[in-house]
């Protein structure tokens, strides 16, 4: 496993994340998530290929894929050695001030999620979205108040326009608070609407880049048409993608990797690592072999030519994940 710098930060960190929203408590709407003994293994052989960079959030399977992740990882490795993120932002309970990112909100979940794993801190502290009912600096002096009390190492922001986030930063520098070191957004061969302006922003400005659903959510994993038990369910997925634009990428895919002798996944993995501004893709996974095949596109060069054809076939088309 190859490790990088986190942004400008010292942190390293694995060039694969490990992603846990698909671990945690089975609900009608996720009948994909594993539980504990089957996720057990799948985190032992990310950690034993050298994984260290693990990601949840506070509102994945209603917070019981913190629980799950804080457990199995304690099985794995000391604390130190291994890098945390979770996320803020979803609803977590009803009623008033159960969701958002106001102060209240944020002071509260910061001590949930910590419960829940049950470590004193985080490595990294993600805002989960951009709230647009909460201002700028209410949001920034918060975090920063979790990161000057230990809760969290550093902080980093998820998908939003690229002027949000710098209104986020600009909060605060102006206020002499910890800023952002991170962004977590959507990239991939069939969703590249963030190379416009969020990806440039991050080069310029030495922000580590954290792609989510680098493939897809499956889409890119398999010849066109295919379906799992997860693309039957989850209504998200099935709300992210317009499926009348990317065949001819998936289709693009699909040839390369029979002319290379490996699976999609891996050819359309190599290509989000190859972007400059990507620091560690997350990536979810159920099973084993889909681990594998990320682990393995980390050694995969694409040449100049099978870029060409894979990007070839993308058309622009509404910005979507927000």
């Amino acid at each position: 496993m190859d490790y990088v710098r986190l942004g400008k930060t010292g942190l390293e960190v694995s060039r694969i994340c490990f992603g846990c929203m698909s671990f945690g408590k089975v609900t009608e709407e996720r009948g994909w998530v594993l539980g504990i003994e089957a996720a057990r293994p799948i985190f032992r052989k990310a950690w034993e290929a050298g994984i260290n960079f693990f990601d949840t959030a506070n509102v994945y399977a209603a917070g019981t894929s913190e629980e799950l992740t804080g457990t199995l990882l304690k099985e794995l490795a000391p604390r130190d050695e291994v890098v945390l993120a979770t996320k803020v932002f979803g609803r977590m309970r009803p009623g008033p001030n159960g969701q958002g990112l106001s102060r209240k909100a944020i002071l509260s979940e910061i001590d949930n999620s910590l419960r829940r794993l049950d470590v004193d801190y985080v490595d990294l502290y993600q805002i989960h979205r951009f709230d647009p009912f909460t201002p700028y600096e209410e949001t920034m002096e918060a975090l920063d108040e979790v990161v000057k009390s230990g809760k969290a190492r550093y902080i980093g922001a998820s998908s939003m326009w690229a002027w949000q986030f710098a209104k986020y930063q600009k909060a605060a520098e102006l206020n002499g608070w910890t800023k952002f070191v991170s962004m977590q957004d959507q990239v991939n061969l069939v969703y590249r609407e963030e190379e416009r302006e969020m990806l440039p922003l991050c080069k310029a400005d030495g922000i580590g880049v954290l792609p989510w659903s680098p493939l897809s959510g499956g889409k890119l994993t398999r010849p066109w048409g295919g379906q799992t038990k997860r693309t039957e369910t989850d209504r998200w997925g099935k709300q992210m993608y317009d499926d009348t634009t990317n065949k001819g990428v998936v289709d693009a895919v699909e040839k390369v990797a029979a002319a290379r002798g490996v699976p999609m996944a891996q050819v359309a993995m190599a290509w989000v690592l190859a972007k400059p501004e990507v620091t560690s893709p997350i990536v979810g996974v159920t099973r084993l072999g889909q681990l594998e095949d990320a682990i393995a596109a980390v050694g995969l060069k694409l040449t100049h030519e099978e870029v060409a054809a894979i990007e070839a076939p993308y058309e622009p088309f509404m910005v979507t994940g927000f």
